[in-house]
């Protein structure tokens, strides 16, 4: 991939959970484009070794660090492991998450428990394990990806909902709290996306009587979101070129939240 991007994150060693698949996938090719070393993490089942070998194959730096996202010895493992590669990490992107769609009153526990897991603890476990290198280098990006499920609640996704509300303020308070130390923390919040995670979502809802037909997402959003453009999102805030956005929540999601 070298010579195909401007050089965007030239110098930066990005981390990328969730990196395997969908708008991870998309971030993680766009990020060795613009001159990023770059560490996937995904899980041991994922196509995370042959997205990684597709990069260098493409001339970028890329290596796979294996993990379950939500386990802490898991997180650990993987950060060392890129750090070992290329050194600290300048660029961190949280976007490892999962959904659950269905009735409040019929959800368990372990499903609440599930989610918080790798979508809000995820979040603590990868920045709290690489903010003390962050730090050391000078200073970093952490972005984070919410959605427009922090601020626009949907039937039968309370426990989601609940999730990306606590992404929502998790980056603005690392983003607070780390400002003077040449730390910025923001979060991508897509609308609906054309992805495998997407699509199961659509097909969820609908089960449930929520109307997610053609034509009501091109009345809330004109169409579906395309992974890249939540990668060309977070590549921005990832960038210099946002040098002063910090604790910001930008939507990619075609005004469905400004109506």
């Amino acid at each position: 991939m070298t010579g195909t991007g401007s050089g965007r994150l030239a110098g930066k060693i990005a981390l990328i959970s969730g990196g395997a698949g969908g708008c991870g996938l998309a971030a993680s090719e766009l990020f060795a484009q613009e001159g990023a070393k770059v560490g996937i993490v995904d899980l041991p089942s994922s196509r995370g070794e042959e997205v990684a070998a597709g990069i260098r194959a493409a001339g970028g730096e890329a290596i796979f660090a294996p993990a379950d996202v939500s386990v802490s010895r898991d997180v650990t493992a993987a950060v060392k492991a890129v750090e070992a590669a290329f050194g600290a990490i300048t660029v961190l992107f949280n976007h490892a998450g999962i959904l659950a769609v269905g009735p409040f009153l019929e959800t368990e526990e372990d499903e609440w428990d599930r989610l918080m897991a790798v979508n809000v603890r995820s979040m603590f476990l990868m920045t709290k394990a690489v903010l003390p290198g962050m730090i050391v280098a000078g200073g970093g990006s952490i972005v984070s990806t919410s959605s427009i499920s922090a601020v626009a609640a949907t039937p039968m996704e309370v426990l989601y909902d609940t999730t990306k509300g606590a992404c929502h303020m998790f980056a603005r308070a690392i983003a607070v709290e780390f400002r003077d130390r040449n730390i910025r923390s923001n979060a991508v919040c897509p609308g609906f996306i054309a992805t495998d995670h997407g699509k199961r979502e659509l097909v969820g809802l609908a089960k449930y009587g929520i109307d997610v037909s053609d034509a009501a997402i091109a009345a809330q959003q004109g169409r579906l979101c395309e992974p890249i453009e939540v990668a060309r999102a977070a590549l921005f805030l990832a960038s210099d070129e946002a040098s002063f956005i910090n604790g910001t929540h930008l939507f990619v999601d075609n005004g469905f939240t400004a109506v």
